[in-house]
């Protein structure tokens, strides 16, 4: 660990060599992380950043050269506040979070992916950022470059609103699989309320990063594969689970290869 890691990332700007990476993944899932830095196929792997407190970070290279960060977030709007705060520190300047949701749109398919163009954002972490009607959209561009290589890669993909709320059982109304019977009355129908808006899906961190990034002057964007249909039931399906994150790990890694760094410049969307 060099002397100018940072408290919670555990790694600095002088662990990333010569030419530091813009782009970090984020994934909540540690094993996901690893998994998109050491196993992804056409990936090279370069070097572990750090496993500080079961945040663990990687630096690896993509087919064309471009060097990108694969880190953990956490699970939840809080953990990846922190995490995003520290990789802007080093430089970072775009980050597309690579994770899981429920549909609730019965045309949304378990092993679908869906690409956030904004978020519904029901997060006190986001809230501490910016209040909570300032917008929580995605990076146009970003965006764009997923919708891109969805397309390219011929996935199941959808775009739309999002649903990004602070608690996985309360929070998406979840009360069957919860132990927690006794729903909030303000919770209670708040998916049909959803479903009725157009959302098509529920998870737990895009409204906070999306906020993170108009404010700070970063690209955010996200791509969550669908483990769950919502209409069906609470539960998770961890086939479709494998298959929607191989998925958006494909469209994820191809977007960011692609992706014209010229559009970081703050510039062209702020």
């Amino acid at each position: 660990m060099n002397d100018d890691a940072l408290y919670h990332i555990g790694f600095g700007k002088n662990d990333l060599g010569s030419s530091p990476p813009l782009i970090a993944l984020l994934s909540g899932d540690p094993e996901r992380a690893r998994f998109i830095a050491q196993e992804a196929e056409g990936v090279t792997f370069e070097k572990n950043l750090s496993e500080n407190r079961g945040l663990n970070s990687y630096l690896a290279r993509l087919p064309n050269g471009r060097a990108f960060i694969s880190a953990t977030s956490g699970m939840g709007a809080p953990s990846l506040s922190i995490v995003v705060n520290e990789l802007y520190q080093v430089g970072v300047r775009a980050v597309l979070r690579v994770g899981t949701s429920g549909s609730i749109q019965p045309d949304v398919k378990m092993g679908s992916i869906v690409i956030t163009r904004a978020a519904l954002s029901r997060q006190g972490a986001a809230d501490d950022i910016a209040p909570n009607e300032y917008p929580a959209s995605a990076n146009p561009f970003l965006t764009m470059a997923l919708v891109n290589a969805a397309r390219e890669l011929k996935t199941d993909w959808h775009i739309g609103i999002t649903a990004s709320v602070d608690t996985f059982f309360e929070g998406q109304e979840r009360s069957e699989s919860s132990a927690n019977k006794n729903l909030l009355r303000h919770l209670r129908g708040i998916t049909d309320e959803y479903r009725a808006l157009g959302i098509l899906n529920f998870e737990m961190e895009a409204g906070t990063l999306f906020k993170m990034g108009s404010v700070y002057g970063f690209a955010a964007a996200c791509i969550c594969g669908v483990i769950a249909e919502r209409t069906q039931s609470e539960n998770p399906d961890l086939e479709a689970k494998a298959r929607a994150v191989r998925d958006a790990i494909r469209v994820a890694l191809r977007a960011t290869e692609t992706f014209d760094e010229e559009y970081l410049n703050p510039r062209y969307w702020r």
